[in-house]
């Protein structure tokens, strides 16, 4: 496997969104996407890469979350030495990964590690949207099955951030194993009674959907994120039916029981702490 990132310095502050990503907090306005306003990428860094207007949430790279969510140099990563290999020879899919980790200064999808979250200890995965947009491959379901393997070995609850496209078509079947995978290890987590967060953010959808993101025993979104499984235009066509307005939004799937609380990207360290401390145990 090729390595490049010794020629790339990993974004500190990442906003992503259109194609915008924030590496340094700077002066420079940022238009909001939604309400359209300008503002300085310090303000939008400052309302946890939020927009100050109308509360936006812009993409964030994994290690900007784990920043803004962990206790102070409380994260230790788990499983970074596996590696992905290409088992189909599936054309471009080695350049579409240098591109990724080009991009997201990442090695694969998903980080995964231990932390604490205002004191409560915790496993914690966040999927990596500037990584093939978070797409599931087999080092993907790897890491995650393994920290759910970890969490029931040392009793911990796990914290997890989607963040994908679904499963990875370059590894043909070998991603969609990662749903029953991934799923198994969820459920011996819970067999040994450890508690499972979910946060979904924009967008959650395909394969990771239909597995390990929609099997917390909390499901938390944040505002406006999208969610589903097949995407909109599909169903349509297949069912020749138009569809709500707001359908596969964060804030349907709450009206419909699929989603337990919409949180903002400001409120989700409080929540997530006040969650842990009921069910978890303090170090």
């Amino acid at each position: 496997m090729s390595n490049i990132m010794g020629y790339f310095r990993k974004s500190k502050n990442a906003l992503e969104k259109g194609g915008i990503t924030l590496k340094n907090i700077t002066e420079e306005k940022v238009r909001c996407p939604i309400c359209k306003s300008y503002e300085t990428r310090r303000a939008i860094a400052k309302q946890k890469v939020t927009c100050p207007h109308c509360g936006h949430h812009f993409r964030i790279g994994a290690r900007t979350r784990i920043k803004a969510l962990c206790d102070k140099d409380s994260f230790h990563e788990l499983f970074s030495n596996i590696e992905t290999i290409d088992p189909l020879e599936f054309p471009g899919y080695q350049d579409k990964m240098d591109r990724g980790r080009a991009v997201s200064g990442e090695e694969e999808g998903v980080v995964c590690g231990t932390a604490k979250i205002r004191h409560q200890r915790c496993a914690v995965f966040v999927m990596e949207p500037g990584f093939m947009m978070g797409s599931m491959g087999s080092v993907v379901g790897e890491k995650i099955a393994r920290l759910f393997e970890y969490a029931a070995e040392h009793e911990l609850p796990v914290v997890g951030f989607t963040a994908s496209g679904g499963a990875r078509m370059q590894e043909g079947i070998l991603s969609l194993m990662q749903m029953a995978k991934t799923s198994g290890a969820v459920e011996q987590h819970s067999k040994k009674g450890g508690l499972y967060i979910t946060v979904l953010t924009d967008p959650t959808t395909g394969g990771v959907t239909a597995s390990f993101a929609m099997l917390g025993d909390i499901i938390l979104s944040e505002p406006n994120a999208t969610i589903g499984f097949a995407g909109r235009r599909v169903i349509e066509q297949t069912t020749k039916k138009k569809l709500p307005e707001d359908f596969q939004k964060a804030e349907f799937l709450l009206e419909h029981g699929f989603v337990d609380a919409i949180v903002p990207r400001t409120e989700l360290r409080g929540t997530l702490e006040k969650l842990l401390r009921q069910h978890g145990r303090k170090e």
